[in-house]
């Protein structure tokens, strides 16, 4: 179902909890860019989060992805397996699969994002998510697992390519208006090509892939882990990327450099050049991915609700391109369309 009535809402409520839900307030809270729904249904001092998924969408990623749907809803699996390794994530209090519906528990709204305007303590909340981040990554490096789906699916070159085209066609095409064809349309194939191998070839790990502000809540002090459902395997840079490059809080550059070092310690150290080289090489190809999913959302879901973090996208992009010499034929091109990456 992709709506919910709120005697639906209540009723899912009454079975997973028992309370008697007839005179409870149902407020629809604000969405992301996922197809699902969630609602807090609140019972005087008592709150419930309904999260509704759609019949058909319910086990397949929105991104590129392959193979087919699992047969085990991804936020299940994984929860599952985060909660295995001592992850702080929110506690599943039922599933409904028939209905499309689980009822979990209400993190309240404090978003990483928001508590660092509220409480000002970036340092100390930065240095919690990236110590949580290597602590992840590590105990997930040696406690793999096959029967999770992160384990079943990684950031291999078609999939690091499909998202540079995926830019390409509704970033670059979409806001020029122009496209870029014969030998220009071979050369920058061939780049993304360059780059999507390169990627590739790291080494690979568990992988939230989407660790930022607004998929981190900060409850009673602590740091919990939403939005995990699309997890698999890819480089240790990447969940780095999403947090310090992220495209609704923009950090300056000493400070990623800082995190950067902190995480590097935690997990027993390796070549700090290597590791932020390929830091900003992964933010490149992140953060065009998120600008041109970003106009995605806005044209083909009609929600335009992300195009404010496109500029900061593309700063990172010209960013990470001053620091990749390398890629200058990528700029070259890109800059003819995209003029905020010249």
């Amino acid at each position: 179902m992709s709506a919910a009535t709120d005697e639906q809402l209540k009723a899912q409520v009454a079975k997973a909890t028992g309370e008697r839900t007839a005179d409870a307030q149902v407020k629809k809270l604000k969405g992301d860019a996922s197809n699902r729904s969630y609602y807090r249904v609140s019972l005087g001092p008592k709150s419930w989060v309904v999260m509704v998924m759609p019949p058909d969408a319910v086990k397949k990623s929105e991104e590129a992805s392959k193979g087919e749907a699992p047969k085990e809803l991804p936020f299940v699996n994984v929860h599952r397996y985060l909660t295995s390794l001592g992850v702080r994530v929110p506690h599943i209090v039922q599933y409904d699969e028939p209905a499309g519906m689980m009822v979990l528990e209400d993190l309240s709204d404090q978003t990483f994002e928001q508590a660092l305007v509220t409480t000002g303590q970036k340092e100390q909340l930065y240095g919690a998510a990236v110590d949580l981040l290597a602590t992840l990554r590590l105990t997930a490096e040696a406690r793999p697992d096959p029967s999770c789906l992160a384990f079943t699916r990684a950031f291999d070159q078609d999939l690091y390519d499909w998202e540079l085209h995926h830019f390409r066609e509704w970033g670059l095409e979409a806001w020029s208006g122009k496209k870029p064809e014969g030998a220009e349309r071979a050369e920058l194939d061939a780049i993304f090509q360059r780059i999507s191998k390169e990627l590739a070839a790291a080494p690979r790990g568990f992988t939230h892939r989407d660790y930022q502000s607004r998929n981190l809540m900060v409850k009673d002090g602590e740091l919990v882990v939403i939005d995990f459902q699309d997890a698999l395997q890819g480089p240790r840079q990447y969940d780095l990327v999403a947090l310090l490059r992220d495209s609704y809080v923009e950090l300056e550059r000493p400070f990623v450099e800082d995190m950067l070092r902190r995480y590097l310690k935690r997990i027993g150290g390796g070549d700090e050049g290597d590791f932020i080289r390929f830091f900003d090489l992964l933010t490149v190809q992140r953060k065009l991915k998120d600008a041109g999913r970003f106009e995605f959302i806005n044209r083909v879901k009609g929600n335009p609700g992300f195009l404010p973090s496109i500029p900061a996208s593309l700063r990172y992009v010209k960013a990470a391109l001053d620091k990749q010499p390398q890629l200058s034929d990528l700029r070259r091109i890109v800059a003819k369309y995209v003029p905020e990456l010249a």
